[in-house]
């Protein structure tokens, strides 16, 4: 017999990420990526928080709302496989699974008590959409969530793959000192997807309202616009 459970959002983030194009693939990657999260109003109270800013990093349960479908297979093809290479959704991050839902670990900056929302958090680190729906909310404990001495699977040997970038300074000049640091980061990253290789496409990341444009020959990125959005 099959059982289903409901879950309500308790949050939702807000993000510089319009798009899920660009975003890191995994939570940490980019710590100069900074977000908020704003609670629903049945969960503002700030007792609910006490003890909270003790703890210097949170988890986030939250839902894939860009990723669901309406059935599900029991293997993917992950993109930094080339796109090409099935495993099983079970050893993936892949969004789409039984339950479309993720699982990241951020770092809190600080809480907030806002004279209209209530506790906001102020974190670091997140790998979200702006407004994707927060489950629930963890402290991270080293003692019992750190394995160093892991296997990392499929994921190990591709996360030092990255990208040298090249972008006149007439583009940087257009950002904030924040955002600079930020794009630059994202796009060493290399947000295309594996099985992508056309060193003529253009490419197009929106982030913190400004548009990217950019195409990746040879290992090496060339930004090709930065401009504000309208």
């Amino acid at each position: 017999m099959e059982s289903t459970y409901s879950m309500k959002v308790i949050a939702r983030i807000h993000s510089e990420f319009p798009d899920k194009f660009g975003i890191p693939r995994q939570s940490g990657l980019i710590n100069t990526l900074k977000a908020t999260i704003v609670f629903e109003p049945e969960y503002r109270n700030p007792d609910a928080f006490r003890s909270l800013a003790d703890f210097t990093h949170i988890w986030l349960i939250w839902g894939f709302s860009e990723s669901v479908r309406p059935s599900w297979s029991p293997t993917v093809r992950p993109p930094r496989l080339g796109g090409n290479t099935r495993l099983g959704v079970f050893a993936t991050r892949s969004p789409y699974r039984p339950n479309p839902i993720g699982l990241s670990s951020v770092q809190l900056d600080r809480v907030e008590i806002h004279p209209e929302y209530g506790p906001v958090l102020h974190i670091s680190g997140a790998d979200l959409m702006d407004q994707t729906p927060i489950f629930d909310i963890k402290p991270y404990l080293p003692y019992v969530d750190s394995h160093p001495e892991a296997s990392e699977g499929f994921g190990g040997p591709l996360k030092m793959n990255k990208l040298e970038v090249h972008c006149p300074e007439e583009y940087l000049s257009r950002l904030s000192d924040n955002f600079r640091e930020s794009i630059l980061a994202l796009l060493a990253q290399d947000p295309r997807p594996s099985y992508q290789d056309d060193p003529e496409r253009i490419y197009g990341l929106r982030f913190a309202g400004y548009e990217v444009k950019f195409r990746v020959e040879h290992s090496i990125l060339y930004v090709c616009s930065i401009e504000k959005e309208n």
